[in-house]
């Protein structure tokens, strides 16, 4: 029904599509925090001061306030970082560590590959690590106690079983470039739940946010502007002066056991700016293999400590991305099916073949063990969705993953405080919503944890 002003008038909240609904009740209500008790005002934070709104350059030309848009831009953003710090503040004090929840026994059989009478026998006998038991007879594991019981396995169970995946011998450590330019198609969102997914199945991770929007370190707990200073990013591995650090300076731990982060920020873009200005004047003996090289070289050094680097990269082809590439030994796109994703996707592929060409001719190495697509937020029931999958399978063939990552309200739920769906509680959803989604996201990551292991020689 349209308004007075010809307008159509927005539906009730019950009638909305259920992201709506989630974004609304949290930001008109105090919100709980899953798993950690603590409660707050989103809404309070999230609103600016008057006198930074960007309404205040509309009206009449004569009642408009003079002001230069790079002013009201940079105020708006430290207004707006204040405020989003505020709000962690309050959900995280200053000293606080951001919580991994516990995770129950028939979550940690299917995540060691046994039965769940088989974790109650090792408890009941003493064996192994003791989970926490509930008043109604429910046993929780934390997640360090997983590892530790992973490790009791391999060292305890039948030789022919390995309960350990770490790499072993001739294996190569696998890197893996996510990538993609078009924004929306969850990239980070692939990368951060790929990442704790191979952690929490007993991989030694290293997850490198190679975004100076910084979206994937976020999700781990790291507020770019505030929790990083200067030179502690990527950028201070990958820099071409003295300034230059090690890697593993850099790392950090995360909540999840065997999984480690390089943060970013907006810090590295200089290496965008550095890199042409260096291969210009040949700053230092600087070639053009030696920016493609630097990723490579610095993760070198920190080889030893992991079974797989995963990389959220920028969505545009800068040096970045071109230096991921250089060292990636996979390649995931994720890849959004509607008409507009594709046909950007277009582009990139175009580009990307384009400028690859150039690098290995340059003597970059591309030899990837595999590539695949991904298909996100995908909606089954969208008739030109399932078009769209369709015609990609029938074009890629097996480069397409065989699982899709459906779209699911649990997920973007758990975006709203900063969390992924393996660290949410299955009580804070719908269990159906919970489980679909869960379901969904071991299938798509146990395809991309098959692929490494057939890398590695592995049956």
């Amino acid at each position: 029904m349209a308004n007075s002003a010809g307008k159509r008038a927005n539906p009730p909240i019950s009638k909305q599509k259920p992201q709506l609904t989630a974004v609304n009740s949290a930001l008109n209500a105090r919100v709980q925090l899953p798993g950690t008790g603590l409660r707050c005002d989103i809404a309070h934070h999230m609103l600016l001061k008057p006198h930074l709104r960007v309404n205040d350059m509309n009206g009449p030309p004569g009642n408009r306030k003079v002001a230069d848009i790079d002013t009201i831009i940079s105020a708006q953003a430290q207004e707006l970082s204040e405020r989003l710090q505020a709000h962690r503040l309050e959900l995280f004090p200053p000293a606080a560590q951001k919580p991994l929840r516990s995770f129950q026994a028939s979550e940690v059989a299917k995540l060691l590959g046994v039965k769940s009478g088989y974790l109650r026998n090792l408890s009941l006998e003493g064996k192994g690590p003791s989970p926490s038991v509930t008043s109604s007879g429910r046993r929780f594991y934390a997640a360090e106690q997983v590892q530790e019981l992973r490790a009791y396995l391999d060292q305890t169970g039948r030789p022919s079983r390995r309960y350990v995946p770490h790499r072993r011998g001739k294996e190569h450590i696998q890197v893996i470039a996510v990538v993609n330019f078009k924004g929306g198609s969850g990239k980070t969102t692939t990368t951060a739940h790929l990442a704790q997914h191979l952690a929490l199945t007993g991989h030694r991770v290293l997850a490198v946010d190679l975004d100076p929007q910084a979206s994937l370190s976020a999700l781990h707990g790291f507020q770019p502007e505030f929790d990083l200073g200067p030179n502690e990013t990527l950028y201070a591995a990958l820099r071409y002066d003295d300034e230059a650090r090690p890697l593993s300076e850099l790392i950090r731990p995360t909540n999840f056991p065997g999984l480690h982060i390089v943060p970013a920020n907006i810090e590295l873009m200089e290496f965008e700016y550095d890199t042409p200005r260096v291969l210009a004047t040949h700053e230092g003996g600087a070639t053009g293999r030696d920016f493609f090289a630097r990723l490579d070289n610095a993760l070198a050094t920190v080889a030893d400590d992991y079974d797989i680097v995963v990389i959220d990269c920028p969505p545009q082809l800068g040096y970045l991305t071109m230096a991921a590439l250089c060292t990636a030994t996979a390649v995931l796109i994720p890849v959004h099916p509607q008409m507009l994703d594709v046909m950007s996707m277009c582009q990139f592929l175009l580009m990307l073949g384009d400028v690859l060409s150039h690098l290995k001719s340059a003597g970059g190495n591309l030899r990837y063990d595999w590539m695949r697509y991904l298909v996100t937020r995908y909606e089954p029931s969208d008739g030109p969705q399932t078009q769209m999958v369709g015609f990609m399978r029938s074009l890629f063939g097996e480069h397409v993953l065989t699982h899709p990552m459906l779209k699911s309200v649990a997920i973007s739920d758990a975006g709203i405080t900063k969390q992924t769906l393996y660290e949410v509680e299955r009580r804070q959803f719908t269990p159906a919503t919970y489980d679909r989604a869960l379901e969904c996201l071991d299938a798509v990551n146990g395809e991309v944890e098959q692929l490494v292991h057939q890398a590695w020689g592995r049956g």
